[in-house]
């Protein structure tokens, strides 16, 4: 019977060791979240359970229009971010020696070039990206408010010069 659980196991695939493995870690969680459940103290009040926002009374509602720009700036970085992690395999594999040698340099440059072209067509998306002025930040214009009051300016004026020279 033992021979037999030997030769079972060593004839588990290595995507069975994969499931186990995941399987283990699902099993360590649940323990690790229930036994923190068990032991922290449970205190809740109105503060405790209010939204957090960086140290700031949350006022408004978080349902508000973003400029599109941020969506714009986040797809660049997302698509430079994706060069990284197609340059980084390349450039470990580029530079092993025994690969140099197997081809006698003809792949070697091959890839070379390749990456070149592969950066120059991601610069050449960068440089129109700037010349359009996606990149440009839209400033805020400032304008006065247009309220309509009974009252002249220079009252405004005397009262805030005023409240500026006591202090």
């Amino acid at each position: 019977m033992l021979n037999f659980a030997l030769n079972s196991r060593d004839m588990l695939s290595e995507f069975g060791k994969i499931l186990i493995f995941i399987a283990d870690a699902v099993i360590f969680l649940l323990i690790a979240l229930g036994v923190s459940a068990l032991l922290r103290p449970r205190k809740p009040n109105p503060e405790k359970l209010s939204t957090y926002e960086c140290g700031e009374e949350a006022l408004g509602s978080a349902w508000l229009n973003f400029p599109v720009r941020y969506y714009v700036i986040a797809l660049i970085f997302l698509i430079f971010d994706v060069e990284i992690v197609f340059l980084f395999p390349w450039s470990i594999v580029f530079g092993k020696k025994n690969y140099y040698e197997a081809t006698q340099g003809t792949w070697t440059w091959f890839a070379l070039a390749e990456m070149f072209v592969f950066i120059f067509i991601l610069a050449l998306g960068l440089a129109y990206v700037w010349a359009k002025g996606y990149l440009d930040w839209a400033k805020p214009q400032v304008s006065k408010p247009q309220i309509p009051n009974p009252l002249p300016e220079k009252i405004y004026e005397k009262f805030n010069q005023e409240q500026f020279a006591k202090k």
